[in-house]
């Protein structure tokens, strides 16, 4: 059984996608209609920006988002996987590619949510911090008794959580965490706390967007990061991208299903390979690979 997954926020880097747009017209033109979708030159900066131009959070996801679905565009046939996921952004990338929404509405979407996401970024002062060496359940009860809003927001893969929230509250969880055994408790170079309470009024406002988006039923099953289940009802699907910003992304037990489930072939569509690199920590054996254009 093939899946396809696609990444997140942190996969990009500079110059990525211009073989694509130098090899394949197809490419150029998704460009060009994105220039027109986000009122800025979105090539320029992801072929000649530095690591801070695409940092910007307006920036970063939509051109994740336009590396993965043109990677997955240019595949052609061999873009046929039993079920698709991605994380965190990388779920509206797999969402396009496997049919169940639009490319110019897509964008759209993922331009809005990281607008929103910024400006909640900026209301509060906030931050995440990675968690290393520590079962999911220790960091979980770590949390829930440190003052202020601190909550579980990635479980990347056995032994990586991502924690979110207030400042404070995220330096008080680090050193009882760091007490409590943790290999390292590393504050992330983030400018807010994502898939935290503190998104709640991102998610209101990509609620609007997405109330109005034709969605419809994906070629194949997405299972999605709320719950790490699959999931082809437009309406579920829906519901499911909104409460995404405030719920935690539940990676692990993403791969855990698929695992479960018998997938014996993982493609990693979008930039880097760091979803591949986190299969390996489930199960090791497991054949991973990058995209390619055919």
């Amino acid at each position: 059984m093939k899946i396809m997954v696609f990444p997140g926020q942190g996969a990009q880097f500079p110059g990525m996608g211009k073989d694509m747009f130098d090899a394949h017209g197809f490419a150029r033109d998704r460009y060009a209609e994105a220039k027109d979708i986000l009122g800025f030159d979105i090539a320029d900066v992801m072929f000649n920006g530095t690591d801070e131009d695409l940092k910007q959070t307006k920036v970063t996801q939509p051109a994740i988002f336009l590396h993965s679905v043109i990677l997955a565009e240019g595949m052609g046939a061999a873009f046929d996987p039993a079920f698709v996921a991605g994380h965190s952004l990388g779920e509206f990338s797999a969402l396009v590619a496997a049919g169940g929404l639009g490319f110019a509405e897509g964008l759209q979407l993922v331009s809005e949510r990281a607008q929103a996401m910024q400006a909640a970024c900026e209301s509060t002062p906030s931050t995440m911090a990675a968690i290393l060496g520590l079962e999911d359940s220790l960091v979980e009860t770590v949390c829930s008794e440190t003052e202020g809003i601190v909550v579980a927001a990635n479980y990347n893969c056995p032994g990586q959580l991502v924690i979110s929230g207030e400042v404070p509250a995220i330096e008080a969880a680090c050193a009882a965490l760091t007490e409590a055994g943790a290999r390292r408790a590393l504050v992330l170079p983030v400018g807010g706390a994502f898939h935290s309470p503190l998104m709640e009024p991102a998610r209101e406002r990509l609620a609007v967007a997405l109330e109005a988006a034709d969605i419809r039923s994906p070629r194949c099953p997405i299972v999605q990061n709320v719950n790490a289940t699959p999931e082809t009802d437009p309406e579920v699907i829906r519901q499911n991208l909104i409460a995404q910003l405030t719920a935690p992304v539940r990676w692990t037990q993403t791969m855990e299903w698929f695992v479960a489930e018998g997938v014996n072939e993982v493609v990693e569509v979008g930039p880097g390979k760091v979803l591949q690199g986190l299969f390996k920590k489930v199960d090791r054996s497991l054949p991973t690979a990058s995209a390619v254009v055919a």
